[in-house]
């Protein structure tokens, strides 16, 4: 409602000029398009990668003990220094993921300077990082489930897929409509990989609504501006869980 700067003394009322302004901006429709993208694909890569680790970690393996501990282990580093980690991995010119490919007879693409790779790269690190509490929290939900129901179907001549599709997947349901609405909302509220990573460049190509928030707010200091942004965000967080909450909850089924 206010046209202030960071460490101004003064402010102007100006009604709804800063939500104005940003819905005619031109640049915000890429925003939220970059948003969208980076939400859907950290999410849905997120939890099918970290079901199938789920299942693989749940067998009688040895050293299973220890692998948990490594998948879990990147969810509780900081983003930051995972960000600059994973700079020099993706490095064109030294980095490790250029030695693998080279492997293959392949170049290493430009990660950091064209789209869209930069916005993959973003995503890959950002799996790398989640995985392992989503296979944790599947995980717990997999040991949950009864085995005389397992049994009771392998008797009737149900088959693995079947038994898992039939029986486990709806049975996990509650676990993955947690999942759903977590991974989204720390999807959209992702910040630390984008800041050590990008900077939201090039172009903006990786500027996220949340990482918007920071440029008006703390580099170009539009106080009244970066927090329109804010409450825009938080509007679109509170219609997606609400969402989720009325039409994914009532395909879930427990116990």
């Amino acid at each position: 409602m206010l046209n202030w700067n960071v460490g101004s003394d003064f402010a102007q009322f100006i009604g709804f000029g800063n939500y104005v302004e940003w819905f005619n901006d031109p640049e915000s429709a890429r925003i939220v398009v970059t948003t969208l993208l980076y939400t859907v694909a950290t999410v849905a890569g997120g939890m099918a990668i970290g079901l199938a680790l789920a299942l693989a970690l749940n067998r009688k393996l040895f050293g299973r003990g220890i692998v948990r501990t490594v998948t879990f282990a990147p969810y509780v580093l900081s983003g930051i220094a995972v960000g600059f980690l994973w700079m020099y991995i993706f490095n064109p010119n030294i980095g490790l993921l250029r030695t693998v490919l080279g492997w293959f007879g392949l170049s290493s693409p430009p990660w950091f300077t064209q789209e869209p790779w930069p916005l993959i790269m973003i995503v890959i690190v950002t799996l790398w990082k989640h995985v392992g509490y989503v296979a944790l929290i599947y995980l717990a939900g997999l040991q949950s489930v009864p085995q005389d129901l397992r049994d009771a179907a392998a008797l009737d001549g149900a088959g693995t897929w079947r038994v898992f599709r039939a029986i486990v997947l709806p049975l996990l349901g509650p676990i993955t409509f947690f999942l759903l609405i977590t991974l989204t909302l720390s999807a959209l509220q992702s910040f630390d990989l984008i800041r050590s990573m990008t900077n939201g460049g090039p172009l903006g190509s990786t500027k996220t609504l949340m990482y918007q928030v920071y440029v008006e707010g703390f580099q170009i200091g539009r106080g009244g501006y970066g927090s329109a942004v804010a409450t825009i965000l938080f509007v679109i967080l509170l219609l997606v869980t609400a969402i989720q909450m009325k039409f994914v909850e009532r395909r879930v089924h427990y116990q």
